[in-house]
């Protein structure tokens, strides 16, 4: 039934939902808000955690952040990484009331459990490491 409803609106929610980045990245990078949706759905259920980074093509402290989140999901291999252009998914930036970038949202069984607002790397890395397990 899952691949008739991914037919549907264009493909695997998590396999052809997100661009793998250089270097095999494990961050995915949602384009659609409809295989973002599948995605989360997807994670709803689960105890993993789902960060989920608020970015933006023109944000400075997004692009100098991004090489240690990429390493943060290579370290951090039972998290989830999600990464949203704010202004390419405009509704999901405004369903989490993102008004800052870069945000991190993490979230756990599909509600937040914590915030970060900034490219404050060692505050995200001990906000994972805390609510991972």
């Amino acid at each position: 039934m899952g691949g008739i409803v991914s037919s549907l609106i264009g493909g695997d929610a998590t396999a052809e939902a997100a661009e793998m980045g250089p270097s095999e990245s494990r961050v995915l990078v949602f384009h659609s808000s409809n295989r973002w949706q599948l995605h989360f759905n997807n994670l709803k259920d689960s105890n993993q955690l789902l960060v989920v980074n608020f970015t933006a093509s023109w944000c400075g402290p997004c692009k100098m952040i991004a090489p240690a989140i990429d390493a943060m999901a290579n370290n951090f291999t039972d998290v989830h990484f999600a990464k949203i252009d704010v202004d390419h998914l405009q509704d999901v930036s405004q369903e989490f009331s993102v008004q800052a970038m870069p945000t991190f949202v993490l979230l756990k069984q599909g509600k937040e459990v914590d915030r970060i607002v900034g490219a404050k790397k060692d505050e995200l890395e001990k906000k994972i490491a805390k609510h991972r397990s």
